[in-house]
């Protein structure tokens, strides 16, 4: 899809910092990051409250608006507007999620709730254990399905850099993975039962 007039136009407002056109520019594509955060969370089974949309949502904002719009001066219009933003906050979301998770095994920061009156077993005792059932899950897995799983779900790599490193076709890795956490699923729900 092209880029319309209507995106042109408002992009054109924005690099040129006319009032008002942030904020409708907020207003036309804040929808659409919400979209994302909630898919990419899902997408890597992890729930997120209103509280790291609001997060997300604000660390997109940043970098577009860093450097002068430098992300939306890039934009060369070889797609639709909606489309290069897609990809543009997926990205900081998959960065800022990964970050997370990393900050949570090093036990900097916990995903529990201070609300919660559950007893906390030690961070780093948690990050453990965590990595050891990540780890045990993997292993159930086909020594292929299982460095695709990795490399996504744990490095935090692209479809892109996951096709170039492991040499194989990318349209092959979303169906990879999603034949993967159905597996990791029946395996954890067996494992449950017994």
């Amino acid at each position: 899809m092209a880029l319309t007039d209507i995106d042109k136009n408002l992009l054109s407002r924005c690099l040129a910092e006319e009032p008002g056109a942030w904020r409708d520019f907020v207003d036309r594509f804040i929808g659409l990051f919400t979209h994302v955060i909630h898919h990419t969370a899902h997408a890597r089974s992890i729930r997120a409250t209103d509280n790291d949309v609001d997060d997300l949502l604000s660390e997109v904002f940043l970098v577009l608006l860093a450097n002068d719009y430098r992300v939306l001066r890039n934009f060369r219009g070889n797609s639709s507007l909606a489309t290069y933003l897609t990809v543009v906050s997926r990205r900081v979301v998959v960065k800022k999620m990964v970050e997370r998770r990393m900050a949570e095994a090093l036990g900097h920061v916990s995903t529990k709730s201070k609300l919660e009156n559950i007893p906390e077993e030690p961070a780093h005792q948690q990050a453990v254990d965590d990595q050891e059932e990540i780890q045990n899950m993997i292993k159930q897995l086909p020594p292929a399905d299982a460095q695709i799983v990795e490399q996504y779900h744990l490095q935090g790599k692209s479809y892109q850099q996951i096709s170039s490193d492991l040499d194989i076709p990318e349209n092959s890795i979303g169906p990879t993975l999603s034949r993967a956490r159905n597996r990791m699923r029946e395996n954890k729900s067996k494992t449950r039962t017994l």
